[in-house]
């Protein structure tokens, strides 16, 4: 099976132990490529100098809702000048997060309107957060985003919605909960949406997938998320991991 992981903080702490053997370990279980997005300038950062230790590892570079409001002036200039090193492929992740609500969400709006334009600036793709703010971020994208394109990472809203963001320009990209027994609407969604618009990512070390709830994720977990999707699509698992692996090389520009 080949992979890609379209959504992995491999840079995370978590990973400090062991982060050259796990990703080795990856590559060997089948996966071909991992973007790797940032919450911050400090992970940017990490996550470039991983892009460059590895041919098959990429970058985003952004703020997370969460840490929008530390975000500085300096900070989108040094996103918007390193959007044209090799190995960053999009600004992100970015959004909005009405769940924890770690940033105000006035903050959090202005900062995700300032990276619409610094990603239609510098021509790159999105990657978007969005946890139980599906409405806003959809009213945002019809103000402010024309011309944006990009990801839905984590999926997490309705076939409906999914369709709307579809016809935007989007990707809809599936983690872990895609396979959780309870995650009926999910389930539907995945099952539903067209080929050509789905991704697949880990979001790890989060939201690991049965069976391995309970302990880090990493991006060799993916083919469990793939193997969920084919069998409730009826298909066979390496043809929906080589269509997933190539919509993410579409998304992000990767030759």
């Amino acid at each position: 099976m080949r992979l890609f992981d379209t959504h992995a903080h491999i840079n995370d702490e978590r990973f400090d132990n062991d982060r050259d053997q796990m990703i080795q370990d990856c590559f060997d279980q089948g996966v071909e490529y991992i973007m790797c997005p940032a919450v911050d300038r400090q992970t940017a950062e990490s996550a470039i100098a991983l892009a460059e230790q590895y041919d098959r590892v990429y970058a985003a570079v952004g703020v997370h809702p969460h840490e929008s409001k530390d975000a500085t002036e300096e900070d989108y200039e040094w996103f918007k000048h390193m959007a044209s090193h090799t190995k960053v492929k999009a600004i992100g992740e970015i959004g909005l997060d009405y769940y924890y609500d770690f940033s105000d969400r006035d903050m959090q709006a202005e900062s995700f309107k300032r990276q619409l334009a610094i990603a239609r600036e510098v021509d790159l793709p999105i990657i978007i957060h969005d946890r139980d703010a599906h409405g806003a971020i959809r009213d945002m994208l019809l103000e402010h985003g024309k011309g944006n394109y990009g990801v839905f990472h984590c999926f997490s809203t309705s076939l409906e919605m999914a369709k709307e963001f579809i016809k935007m320009g989007y990707y809809i990209s599936f983690a872990g909960p895609v396979v959780f027994p309870k995650s009926t609407n999910l389930k539907e969604v995945a099952k539903h949406i067209p080929l050509d618009r789905l991704l697949i990512e880990t979001d790890s070390p989060y939201l690991t997938p049965p069976p391995f709830r309970g302990r880090r994720n990493d991006p060799s977990k993916t083919q469990f998320v793939a193997q969920e999707i084919a069998q409730l699509r009826g298909m066979d698992v390496e043809e929906l991991a080589a269509i997933a692996l190539e919509n993410g090389k579409r998304c992000f520009g990767i030759e």
